[in-house]
């Protein structure tokens, strides 16, 4: 297990590392390496404080994002999450090096944004240690006896890992100065929303209390918004 956890640590650090440097062209960028080892630590926190807690959990996150029993639906909402998500990554050091498109924050909201990062993937990270189920796709895991959770940060909001997803993005386009990334996360945020609908109308079919669940706590993702 300590492997697996190790791994998703620097599974995650290759995948952002790779995304920016690339299309920067160069490893000159103290920013992104100040960002790298942020996410470094976040994500020993979430891997060694959370998953090393819960393997069940670990396994499922481990799993691709095509399973058995996800409907097809979901396949291609993830598919353009997850191209979008890959995109905003590669925009940014475009941006930044080569198209200067809109330009990017001081100094202050710049470092602004460093804290908005981290405050969405505690966000996160606090949904995962609550939600025993929270699987990469969605589907309804009978095998696992899966339950509505409605405790913690579930209690707040409906979806809290996409609600800590956006600012995270956001923090990550303002800390590396480009403000042509910040506006592209309402692209990826379109996807999240409309995840998010589908998402609810199988659990409100197939779950047994997550209507309910939505009558108690009102708001998907946007506490008082949506």
């Amino acid at each position: 297990m300590k492997l697996k956890l190790i791994g998703g640590v620097v599974y995650t650090f290759l995948i952002f590392a790779v995304f920016l440097f690339l299309p920067a062209g160069t490893l000159r960028w103290w920013r992104a390496w100040i960002f790298l080892g942020v996410l470094a630590i976040c994500s020993a926190w979430t891997m060694f404080g959370v998953m090393a807690h819960n393997e069940a959990l670990l396994d499922e996150r481990y799993k691709g994002p095509a399973q058995k029993g996800q409907p097809l639906a979901d396949k291609i909402i993830l598919m353009l999450l997850m191209v979008s998500f890959l995109g905003f990554l590669i925009l940014i050091p475009l941006d930044v090096f080569r198209l200067h498109l809109l330009g990017g924050p001081g100094p202050v909201l710049s470092s602004f944004g460093l804290a908005l990062f981290v405050a969405g993937w505690t966000v996160i990270t606090l949904a995962l240690r609550e939600n025993a189920f929270a699987a990469p796709v969605v589907k309804l895991q009978e095998e696992r006896h899966q339950a509505v959770v409605d405790s913690g940060v579930y209690a707040v909001v409906r979806h809290p890992m996409y609600a800590g997803a956006i600012p995270m993005m956001i923090g990550i386009a303002l800390w590396l100065e480009s403000y042509a990334a910040v506006l592209a996360v309402a692209l990826t945020f379109a996807v999240v929303a409309a995840r998010i609908l589908f998402e609810e109308r199988l659990l409100e079919s197939e779950l047994p209390g997550y209507e309910a669940y939505t009558h108690r706590v009102r708001y998907r993702m946007i506490p008082f918004v949506w």
